[in-house]
C-alpha cells in the first residue's frame, strides 16, 4: 500500500492523480506551505496548502453548544464586515491566522465564543473602524441606533484627543 506522501493529489480539472510540484514556498508566516502544482495529464495548474494538523479546539457558543473552531467561518465573518472596504485578503488572512494561533497557544481544547469575538474586534478596530462597527453590530446584536452610538462614543473621544495631523489618512 502506498503512503500518503507517494500518492499525488487529484487534479481539480480532470481528476487524474498525476501531478508535479512547480513551486513551494512558506505561507501564513510559516504556518503553511503553498505549493503550485501542474497536472501531467491536462497541464492544468492549481494551488494546494499544507498545514500542520492541529488539535481540534471547540468553541463554546453563548447557548452552551460546542462547535469545532472553523477558520473558514471566521474569515467569512471578517469578509462580511469588510465588504467594500479597502482591506486586502492578505490582511484578513493575517487576522485569521493570528486569532487561530492565539487560540491554539492559550487553550487546550475549548474556547468561549466571547473570547474569539473580542479578539477579532480588537484586530478590526486597529484595521478599519467601519469594519469594526459592522462586526460589533452583529456580534453584540445591536438592536437600535443607541447601541451604535454607545459603541462609537469611545472611538470618537479617542479621535478627538489625537492631534489633527494624526487623524488624516496617509
Amino acid at each position: 500500500m502506498e503512503s500518503w506522501e507517494e500518492r499525488a493529489l487529484k487534479c481539480p480539472h480532470c481528476q487524474q492523480d498525476n501531478d508535479r510540484v512547480i513551486d513551494s514556498r512558506a505561507s501564513d508566516d510559516g504556518a503553511a506551505i503553498r505549493r503550485r502544482r501542474e497536472c501531467l495529464a491536462c497541464r492544468y495548474r492549481y494551488t494546494t496548502y499544507e498545514r500542520v494538523e492541529r488539535t481540534l479546539i471547540k468553541v463554546i457558543k453563548k447557548d452552551g453548544v460546542r462547535e469545532p473552531f472553523d477558520r473558514v467561518r471566521l474569515k467569512t465573518g471578517l469578509e462580511k464586515a469588510c465588504w467594500k472596504r479597502p482591506i486586502s485578503d492578505a490582511k484578513l488572512e493575517a487576522i485569521v491566522s493570528t486569532v487561530e494561533n492565539d487560540v491554539e497557544s492559550n487553550f487546550e481544547s475549548e474556547v468561549e465564543s466571547r473570547y474569539l469575538g473580542e479578539l477579532v474586534m480588537r484586530h478590526l478596530r486597529q484595521l478599519d473602524q467601519v469594519a469594526y462597527v459592522r462586526f460589533a453590530s452583529v456580534y453584540r446584536q445591536f438592536e437600535d441606533v443607541q447601541d451604535f452610538v454607545d459603541e462609537l462614543r469611545p472611538m470618537l473621544s479617542d479621535a478627538a484627543r489625537r492631534p489633527k495631523d494624526e487623524t488624516k489618512p496617509g
